[in-house]
């Protein structure tokens, strides 16, 4: 991997929001300029307090703290949700393994027992939660309450700063978001070794925020070929925009390539991600921006390895399947070679 330049992202206050009229503008001016122009930025003034962040954090490393037989009773291919535990090198990006340790999450539904209804819905259904720590439930289902509502208000911050109405996001969210939560340990690795992390990569939903410890290692690419270092801020989540928003913006907003390159010898990094997705049965359609914003929009770049979808459903599906093949041969067989579509 090519080396990175240490450079700040830009710092956002989100209290800022519900300031005086001067802070409320100037706070949706450095939004649209950050989302536009880097498509990743420190969030502070979130409202979610600190003692909570620090709970997140050590229940997740008292998860991954457990033993290996109790981590493995939750994981992930037993799942046709896509929900559990995957050991370090289980998760495929690019073609290459990841080398992060992780457990995930969503929203806590039943499964879908229509066998003729689109094969998407299968990922929506209940969590795997370790019985030999029942407090992770706990903290997690809190943090994702809280987390819900801060996105949520920051995505209708989005729609504000395009000249949209507060709510134009609303419909494509729904009453049954896509919302995931990830725990990720990085382990130390050598130098012999990958330092793949997680390969780069955009996110397929609306937002992702990230709440990293003290450890580096996200790497954002600002540019073709050009790596900088999101560095830790305390307190802070480290917010990028997902191919969601830049779908329905025909590219004025920047959904960007990152990475994470593996911490070295002995330590490690934790990081717990929030991704705020839309329904699965919506269909991203284009807003009509205003003209000045509107001509700054070149359309969606796509990846013709991982071409972007306007059905929301199989977008995440086909990101899902590259992602994870022991759960998409044990239970999605028959989607694998050619992604079957309406």
């Amino acid at each position: 991997m090519s080396s990175a330049h240490a450079l700040s992202l830009p710092v956002i206050d989100f209290s800022q929001l519900n300031g005086s009229p001067q802070h409320r503008q100037a706070f949706l001016e450095s939004l649209g300029k950050a989302a536009r122009e880097v498509g990743f930025f420190y969030l502070t003034g979130h409202g979610i307090s600190p003692q909570l962040l620090a709970e997140v954090q050590r229940v997740s490393w008292q998860f991954f703290a457990l033993p290996e037989a109790d981590k493995l009773s939750v994981k992930m291919a037993h799942s046709p949700h896509f929900r559990g535990y995957n050991r370090a090198g289980s998760e495929i990006t690019r073609g290459r393994p990841d080398y992060r340790e992780q457990f995930d999450i969503g929203a806590e539904r039943d499964a879908v027992a229509d066998n003729a209804a689109p094969v998407w819905q299968r990922m929506q259904g209940p969590n795997q939660w370790p019985q030999a720590l029942p407090a992770l439930r706990t903290v997690l289902t809190r943090w994702q309450q809280e987390m819900t509502h801060v996105a949520l208000e920051l995505l209708r911050a989005f729609a504000e700063a395009l000249s949209l109405p507060r709510h134009a996001f609303d419909n494509l969210y729904g009453e049954y978001p896509n919302e995931h939560i990830k725990l990720i340990r990085y382990p130390g690795r050598q130098d012999s070794e990958s330092r793949q992390g997680v390969g780069a990569h955009k996110d397929s939903g609306f937002l992702t925020l990230l709440l990293q410890d003290e450890q580096g290692g996200l790497q954002v690419e600002v540019s073709p070929d050009n790596w900088v270092d999101a560095a830790p801020l305390p307190d802070s989540f480290v917010v990028n925009i997902g191919e969601l928003l830049e779908l329905a913006t025909n590219g004025y907003l920047r959904a960007t390539v990152h990475r994470v390159v593996s911490p070295q010898g002995e330590r490690e990094r934790l990081s717990v991600a929030f991704f705020l997705g839309a329904q699965l049965d919506a269909v991203v359609p284009v807003y009509q921006l205003p003209e000045n914003l509107a001509q700054l929009a070149q359309g969606p770049t796509s990846d013709p390895l991982n071409p972007l979808l306007r059905e929301v459903g199989w977008n995440y599906l086909k990101g899902r399947l590259r992602s994870h093949p022991d759960v998409a041969n044990r239970f999605y067989a028959e989607y694998l070679n050619n992604e079957k579509r309406p």
